[in-house]
């Protein structure tokens, strides 16, 4: 998946509160579902999105699904980032210096 499909991903809210809820912990969809005004139908295909995104990942455990984020998912965002995150500081230090010089 690239860094434009993720971005639509994580364009929902209600994705991004999902994942938050999973930061650090494994829930079920139920368990998720819990303070959302949505219907479990409506929490399994966001969570279908995230899965298919590889964003998130599932462990089956008798009848009970239990789903975790999966960190590498990340990997073409963190990308994205870390070519902004270079590009930006040597921008910046250029702007400072032109700004001294118009002072001057």
């Amino acid at each position: 998946m690239n860094d434009t499909e993720i971005f639509k991903v994580l364009a929902d809210p209600t994705r991004r509160a999902i994942l938050e809820r999973l930061s650090g912990t494994e829930m079920t969809a139920t368990d998720l579902r819990a303070g959302f005004a949505i219907t479990q139908p409506a929490m399994s295909q966001h969570l279908a999105v995230l899965r298919g995104a590889g964003l998130v990942t599932e462990r089956r455990e008798g009848r009970y699904i239990h789903y975790r984020i999966t960190p590498d998912g990340f990997a073409p965002l963190h990308d994205w980032l870390a070519r902004y995150r270079d590009f930006w500081p040597g921008r910046i230090d250029r702007l400072k210096d032109l700004l001294r010089e118009m002072d001057q």
